[in-house]
């Protein structure tokens, strides 16, 4: 009987282990194989151009074209199909499923604006030209109709940072109810290398799409500098980036409910092809203000704070003498934490009068003087 339990209970100890022992090799062999895919070469993602028996030539990313071997275990590929490619010698391996358009709207910042012209100061002459060329042909097309002319596609901004282009640009945008599309172009060139040209396509057609709307390019000098000669695949692609936004001003009607509004600090080193006529050929300059435009600016970032009415504002505005719109906003931006710092709930001259200095970086005493005399 004990030898029987004894023989019984080795039995099941043995079964038990060769369980184990099943169970221990089949995960050594997972963990072999997970290793082994893992310190395998990734596969190089390609556009098949065209097919030559069982040769292609294919296009990397890059934008370098190879004619290569294609496995012969493939079949049912295409021109125009995405394949896997072989790091070594860049053999066709696999046909992949990838989608051929972009989802725009997570690349662009897209918005309806609201921003009045009572929002902008000391850009009177600006916000005209730019109503005569973007806001009147978007609210009365006919009128140029009857007259028989075709305004500008588009215009084109230029100036020092911080003057408001950008704020001019949401301005017509909320005037015509336009969608307003940013983009910015060095974001643009160095995201989506070899991608560049289909996405400014894109873009261009969703603004069709959602017309009226405004595209608006920022940093257009990082992507519409002059041509040189082209070396690297990264200046190969603004290149083809930027062809494709020439083709694409070219091929839209001037009243048709899509608007160009370039902007740029470089305006130097623009590429004549884009503001030749029929482009962005209206320049508009947006300067620093003057000292009218500066009491205007300085008016608007003011109306909802509490202000010492001591304050002898056209002395303030002189000692700002070059500042630009967004250095003035910054300038009431800081008077208000000095006041907050102080636990008051009034802006006094003297929190103002720092607050020039820090913008300025000059000494306050200079500024008392400025102000006080």
């Amino acid at each position: 009987m004990n030898k029987d339990k004894a023989m019984f209970s080795y039995t099941m100890d043995s079964n038990d282990m060769e369980e184990e022992n099943r169970l221990l090799r089949e995960t050594v062999s997972q963990l072999k194989n997970e290793v082994d895919r893992f310190k395998s070469p990734a596969l190089l993602i390609g556009e098949l151009i065209s097919l030559h028996d069982q040769q292609a030539v294919v296009k990397l990313p890059n934008g370098n074209s190879f004619y290569v071997d294609i496995s012969n275990d493939l079949k049912g590929v295409s021109s125009g199909d995405s394949v896997l490619l072989e790091q070594k010698n860049l053999t066709v391996i696999d046909k992949v499923e990838m989608s051929k358009k972009f989802n725009v709207e997570q690349f662009v910042i897209m918005d309806d604006p609201n921003v009045p012209w009572a929002e902008i100061g000391g850009l009177d002459k600006q916000i005209e030209e730019i109503k005569e060329v973007i806001e009147l042909p978007l609210n009365k097309p006919e009128l140029f109709k009857k007259v028989g002319i075709h305004p500008p596609k588009g215009i084109l901004l230029h100036g020092p940072p911080g003057t408001g282009k950008t704020l001019l640009a949401k301005a017509v945008a909320s005037s015509t109810k336009s969608t307003f599309i940013e983009i910015v172009g060095s974001e643009l060139v160095q995201k989506f290398i070899g991608e560049g040209a289909k996405l400014v396509k894109e873009i261009f057609q969703i603004a069709r799409e959602r017309a009226p709307s405004i595209i608006f390019i920022d940093e257009l000098d990082s992507l519409a500098a002059k041509r040189i000669d082209v070396g690297t695949s990264g200046e190969r692609e603004v290149q083809r980036t930027f062809m494709q936004l020439l083709a694409e001003l070219d091929g839209f009607k001037p009243l048709d409910n899509v608007k160009i509004i370039g902007c740029t600090n470089r305006l130097d080193i623009l590429d004549p092809a884009i503001v030749r006529p029929g482009r962005l050929d209206r320049l508009i300059e947006v300067d620093n203000p003057g000292e009218e435009g500066l009491k205007e600016i300085f008016k608007i970032h003011t109306k909802n704070m509490t202000i010492d009415k001591k304050l002898d504002v056209d002395k303030l505005v002189k000692s700002m003498k070059n500042f630009s719109g967004a250095e003035i906003k910054a300038v009431c931006t800081e008077a208000g934490y000095f006041a907050i710092r102080k636990g008051k709930t009034k802006v006094e001259s003297e929190d103002l009068i720092a607050a020039v200095k820090k913008i300025k970086n000059e000494d306050t005493d200079m500024l008392n003087y400025l102000i006080y005399g």
